[in-house]
């Protein structure tokens, strides 16, 4: 069985995004080493992605177009596994060249749970602050792999807000890498 694996940028004031959505500071931060884990412990074993409209808005106006030469192995994990955008708003969504996203409506805990029972590899969902709110309040999410980053936003969108509810989490894997960002993989208390 799969599980749902978010994949969360965080600043150390519990943000995902600055201010007008911007996020400098992960792409200014971001390292091989970071890439290289990022392959490991996330992209490189997906069955599906989890986006928001927003991150899909911004992540389809890049990955489809993103060389391997550049980006590394990255880019074809990010392109060839389906996508499932939730959205109120779009009708569909396109990814570049490639026919695999998905849009649904809202979030049926009894419709994830029947993905993660069909899947052999873990759902991920990446970015998107109310759709990573609403899984976690939902209890949704199987782990959680953090990349803190050393820095101070003091606006923007919160990974968690005061509706969540208390959850303890045990840390499973840490890493801290040379520019200071360090990685926290961590799960639900069963």
């Amino acid at each position: 069985m799969g599980k749902v694996i978010a994949s969360i940028f965080v600043s150390l004031d519990n943000l995902m995004v600055g201010e007008n959505e911007d996020m400098s500071w992960v792409v200014g931060d971001f390292n091989p080493e970071m890439a290289k884990d990022m392959d490991d412990d996330v992209t490189a074993s997906m069955q599906a992605i989890f986006l928001g409209r927003i991150t899909y808005e911004i992540m389809s106006k890049y990955w489809p177009g993103a060389r391997v030469e550049d980006e590394g192995p990255g880019v074809d994990e990010m392109n060839l596994t389906p996508k499932i955008v939730f959205s109120k708003t779009l009708q569909n969504a396109e990814w570049g060249r490639f026919e695999n996203a998905t849009v649904l409506k809202e979030i049926v805990p009894v419709e994830i749970e029947h993905l993660k029972k069909q899947s052999e590899k873990p759902l991920v969902l990446m970015g998107s602050a109310s759709i990573v709110q609403q899984f976690a309040r939902l209890g949704l999410i199987d782990e959680y792999v953090l990349w803190l980053h050393p820095v101070i936003l003091g606006r923007g969108k919160p990974l968690f807000k005061d509706n969540n509810p208390k959850q303890d989490l045990r840390l499973i894997k840490s890493r801290v890498y040379q520019n200071g960002v360090m990685k926290l993989i961590l799960e639900p208390k069963k």
